[in-house]
């Protein structure tokens, strides 16, 4: 569904360097520390900024050179986008089948009532978890195959969470062939929700797996000085020292554990990934 190749783009203080591939089907989470990278990701998969080098294709096209037609069938949720506040949803239901020939009125006013999104306020006097399910919304009910989201669930609370996070289960249920991008800085969203992660660094890929590999194989070992001197450390990706000993990132948890015996290993979360492969914490 899209994939770069050796894309480049520079700016005066920072340069992106990447490869990736998203398959057709797939939920994929985009993680990173703030400036890592990720917003210049998605606008160079929307065709918003051109690559010094390297190309990127969104369904089989140049993510430059995509038609009318071919940008209807991608959703979007930007971070800093958004309706006029002083446009209530009938407003909005008139623009969206002005732009979009397959746009779902009767979903999209169906899904407003079951969100409880009030119909007789302009946007303006939404709460935070309305607005973003609004745009959720707006992104999902014009049967787009590829939906990019950047941080849809910013702000808002465990509940309104669930249910944007629901939607996008509910979205891609219904065409198994539907992808989804997502960025988000909330870890368990992503665990919960994507088929695989890329951890970007620096405008870097660094990692690349499935998310149950990194819930299930991966693993921070907490050893003291003695411990790390014997240990065998060929599976460990990061040490950092600490003030008991050392914390050690592994992706062969089961190693360690198998073959030796009571040592302390924490399960290994997205935040930790972040923390200990990129140098920062999600926050």
């Amino acid at each position: 569904m899209i994939t770069a190749k050796n894309i480049k783009k520079r700016y005066t203080d920072f340069s992106l360097d990447l490869n990736f591939e998203i398959p057709k089907g797939y939920v994929t989470g985009l993680i990173g520390k703030n400036g890592a990278g990720k917003s210049t990701t998605i606008k160079l998969i929307l065709g918003l900024v051109r690559p010094d080098e390297g190309r990127i294709t969104v369904m089989d096209c140049n993510a430059t050179d995509l038609s009318a037609k071919e940008k209807e069938e991608i959703g979007v949720t930007l971070a800093e986008s958004g309706f006029s506040p002083y446009l209530r949803i009938s407003d909005i239901i008139s623009i969206l089948k002005k732009s979009y020939l397959s746009f779902d009125a009767h979903k999209f006013e169906k899904e407003c009532n079951r969100m409880h999104l009030p119909f007789d306020k302009p946007v303006k006097e939404f709460s935070t978890g309305m607005k973003a399910k609004l745009k959720v919304l707006v992104a999902m009910t014009h049967n787009a195959k590829l939906l990019i989201m950047d941080e849809p669930t910013a702000g808002l609370d465990v509940e309104a969470r669930n249910e944007v996070l629901d939607l996008i289960r509910e979205y891609m249920e219904e065409d198994e062939n539907r992808t989804v991008l997502i960025t988000s800085h909330i870890s368990s969203d992503l665990e919960s929700i994507c088929d695989d992660i890329y951890l970007i660094d620096n405008g870097k890929v660094i990692l690349h797996e499935d998310t149950d590999v990194i819930l299930g194989e991966y693993g921070i070992l907490k050893v003291d000085e003695e411990m790390y001197s014997n240990i065998d450390k060929q599976y460990l990706m990061k040490t950092v020292k600490t003030g008991y000993g050392y914390s050690c990132f592994t992706n062969q948890k089961r190693y360690y554990k198998e073959n030796y015996p009571g040592i302390v290993i924490e399960n290994a979360k997205l935040d930790e990934l972040i923390l200990m492969l990129a140098g920062g914490m999600n926050k």
